[in-house]
């Protein structure tokens, strides 16, 4: 199995956990803030991580090494997720979800500079389709920017810094240290922000139920996401994200009668087109490297 399909696989689990979250968050954000929703959500995690990574004979992986990093990735994550959280009660999923695809494209064009990975001429065609894609979907009107749409916007920029973030961290750092200071950071800036004001809600009986779901997506979707930046460059990993915006438009319409519209289906069909084109480009690769690499002795010896 190449890297690549490793990664999309990886992707497919990151999805399901996302949509997921996404459909619980917009359960309970009628009852806490964003805030105190990142609070419960962090909490839970940092106790599936203590529990899981405990019972596996991990947590001796959590390290100190990078902190800096870890912070300056939980900081983009947390401000982004709180954004996204407040988006989702304001606008239609499928769109809060196209704004938030513009995430790859930030990504393509900053891991040069951040990771040193290759903007190569398919990556950023593929990069360049996708996002017409998104305009299609979500047909942004500048003159009537909505709070919604401008969060959801923001939320993206955010999710490239810490999806980048999360790559160089993979070179030094196990995922169960990488989860641990996720959880634990997060848990610290969800209780800092939510208690500002000296009040902090407590959920109803009713609302645990989305958090854990919320909890145990949000750790999911992180740990597939995490493992497939661990085998493939973030500019590969991240526009086979646009996979969500299909599935979350169905869900949208099935679940809260959101309107599917046919420009949606256009700009998925020409989204699915642009993963195409860069797996397509990206499965070959490998194979030529290893050419190169079989070759290069030869060419030494003489």
């Amino acid at each position: 199995m190449t890297p690549v399909l490793r990664a999309a696989l990886w992707m497919t689990g990151a999805i399901t956990a996302f949509s997921s979250m996404a459909v619980a968050g917009r359960m309970v954000s009628v009852e806490l803030d964003t805030f105190e929703l990142m609070l419960y959500r962090s909490l839970i995690g940092l106790g599936l991580v203590l529990a899981v990574g405990g019972t596996l004979g991990r947590l001796g992986e959590i390290s100190r090494h990078q902190l800096g990093l870890h912070a300056l990735r939980n900081v983009c994550h947390f401000t982004g997720q709180n954004l996204w959280f407040l988006a989702l009660g304001l606008i239609p999923m499928a769109q809060v979800f196209a704004l938030e695809f513009t995430s790859p494209i930030w990504v393509a064009l900053l891991a040069p500079a951040i990771l040193g990975e290759r903007l190569t001429p398919t990556r950023a065609l593929a990069a360049f389709i996708g996002f017409l894609g998104i305009l299609l979907v979500a047909r942004p009107n500048p003159a009537a920017l909505e709070p919604g749409a401008m969060a959801a916007a923001a939320a993206a920029i955010c999710f490239a810094g810490s999806a980048l973030f999360t790559k160089r961290l993979t070179r030094s750092q196990s995922i169960v240290s990488i989860l641990f200071w996720l959880t634990a950071m997060q848990t610290v800036l969800g209780l800092a922000c939510a208690g500002i004001d000296g009040q902090i809600a407590w959920p109803s009986p009713a609302a645990w139920v989305p958090l854990t779901v919320i909890g145990l997506a949000g750790l999911t979707a992180h740990f597939c996401l995490t493992s497939a930046l661990a085998v493939a460059p973030a500019s590969i990993v991240m526009p086979l994200d646009f996979l969500r915006l299909p599935v979350i438009a169905l869900v949208g319409m099935m679940l809260y009668d959101e309107p599917l519209d046919p420009m949606v289906l256009v700009g998925a069909a020409i989204i699915l087109g642009a993963n195409f084109l860069n797996l397509r480009g990206e499965v070959g690769r490998p194979r030529h490297a290893g050419q190169e690499n079989r070759m290069a002795p030869r060419r030494t010896s003489r």
